[in-house]
C-alpha cells in the first residue's frame, strides 16, 4: 500500500518508537519516571512472568518479544478481552464497538480514545502510534480499512485477530468450542505476562458454564442474527451453535457448515423452531426482527412466533468472546422462564 510522505514519515517514527521500547524493555534504567513506569508496566501485567512468544495467528506469523504497551483494539469481542484481562491501561485506542461494553468495566475506558464507529484508517490507527493492533475479524485489516497486516508489521506494529474469525478452513475451529475461546484467551494473555490472571479468568468462565445443566434439552432453535428478506442465522459451527450446545438446543440449522449463513423464510417455516433466539443490536434490534416475524402472516403463524418463545441477547455476546459464558447462563434463565 503506497503511503503519502507525510504517512512514511509517521510510519518510520513509529518503528523508531517502538525500538527505543525494546530497548528500555532489556533492563536498562531510564531518566525518565514515565518510561520507567511504562516499562516496569510491561513487565507486569500479570503475575505470571513474560516469554517471548511466536504464533501461527490465521496463517499470519505473529512475534512478541515484549509486552506490547500501546494498544489498539477493533471490535467489541477484543476490547472486553484487553478489560476482562486487566489490560485497559495498554489501550491507546478503541474502534468499531458492537455497544456499550458491560457494566463492570464502566470507567476502565475513560480518557482512551474511540478511533472510529467503524473499521479505522490506517491514517487514524498510525496517528496513535500503537505497537499492537487486535482486531475481531480478518477483515479489520485491509489496504482499505486499518492495514495490511505485513504492511503494519513492517512499520513495527505486532498484528492479531481472534483465532475463533479466521477465514482459512485449515485455521477456522471447526467447531467453536469454549476450549478454543479458553485457547484464545491465554494467548492474548501470554503477550502480556498475564497468564495468571488468564488462568482465573478461564475458571471464573467455567464456573459460569457450570451452572447450566442443558436446559434446552429436547428442543430445537433459530438463532436470529440479522437480515429481511434473506435472515442470516446462526450455522453449526460458530460461536452461537456453541452456546447452543451448552443450553442443551438443537440448532434448526445445524445441517449449514459455517459460523453463520443466509437461509430462506420457507426453511425456518418448514423446520418450525421451538424457540427463536434473537440477537440485539443497534442497527437491527431485536423488537424490529419480533415485529418482522409478527408481521408476516407466514411467520407469525409458527408456535414459537405465535407463543412468544422468544431469547434474547446482546450483539456484543453473539460473538466469540469473553461474554459467552454469561450469555449462556442468560438465556438459560430466559429458556426457563419460558417453562418449556
Amino acid at each position: 500500500m503506497a503511503l503519502s510522505p507525510s504517512r512514511s514519515l509517521r510510519a518510520a517514527l513509529i518503528v523508531v518508537a517502538a525500538g527505543a521500547v525494546a530497548l528500555t524493555g532489556c533492563g536498562s534504567s531510564s531518566s525518565d519516571g514515565d518510561d520507567g513506569d511504562a516499562t516496569e508496566a510491561a513487565s507486569t501485567a500479570g503475575s505470571g512472568e513474560f516469554t517471548p512468544v511466536t504464533v501461527d495467528n490465521c496463517g499470519f506469523e505473529v512475534t512478541i518479544d515484549s509486552p506490547p504497551e500501546r494498544v489498539v483494539t477493533i471490535k467489541s469481542t477484543s476490547t472486553e478481552m484487553m478489560l476482562a484481562l486487566g489490560l485497559a491501561d495498554r489501550l491507546v485506542g478503541t474502534a468499531f464497538a458492537d455497544g456499550p461494553v458491560p457494566g463492570e468495566y464502566a470507567g476502565d475506558l475513560d480518557g482512551v480514545p474511540v478511533l472510529s464507529d467503524n473499521v479505522p484508517g490506517q491514517e487514524a490507527l498510525l496517528d496513535v502510534e500503537p505497537d499492537f493492533v487486535y482486531g475481531g475479524w480478518e477483515s479489520n485489516f485491509g489496504a482499505d480499512t486499518a492495514g495490511e497486516r505485513p504492511s503494519l508489521a513492517d512499520f513495527g506494529i505486532a498484528t492479531y485477530v481472534s483465532p475463533a474469525a479466521c477465514q482459512d478452513p485449515e485455521y477456522q475451529p471447526d467447531p467453536m468450542t469454549f476450549d478454543e475461546l479458553f485457547a484464545e484467551i491465554r494467548e492474548v494473555a501470554s503477550f502480556f505476562g498475564a497468564t495468571d490472571r488468564a488462568d482465573a479468568l478461564i475458571a471464573e468462565q467455567q464456573a459460569l458454564l457450570d451452572q447450566v445443566e442443558a436446559p434446552g434439552e429436547g428442543l430445537t432453535a433459530l438463532w436470529y442474527s440479522s437480515g429481511e428478506d434473506a435472515p442470516f442465522v446462526g450455522g453449526d459451527i460458530g460461536a452461537p451453535a456453541m452456546m447452543m450446545r451448552e443450553l442443551g438446543l438443537e440448532n434448526i440449522f445445524a445441517d449449514v457448515h459455517a459460523t453463520w449463513s443466509n437461509v430462506s423464510w420457507e426453511q425456518v417455516i418448514d423446520r418450525n423452531p421451538d424457540v427463536i433466539v434473537l440477537v440485539d443490536a443497534a442497527w437491527n434490534t431485536a423488537d424490529s426482527k419480533i415485529e418482522r416475524l409478527e408481521g408476516n402472516p407466514a411467520t407469525a403463524a409458527l408456535p414459537a412466533v405465535a407463543e412468544q418463545r422468544y431469547l434474547r441477547l446482546p450483539f456484543p455476546a453473539a460473538e466469540a468472546g469473553v461474554r459467552n459464558a454469561q450469555a449462556v447462563v442468560d438465556l438459560a434463565a430466559q429458556l426457563e422462564e419460558l417453562g418449556l
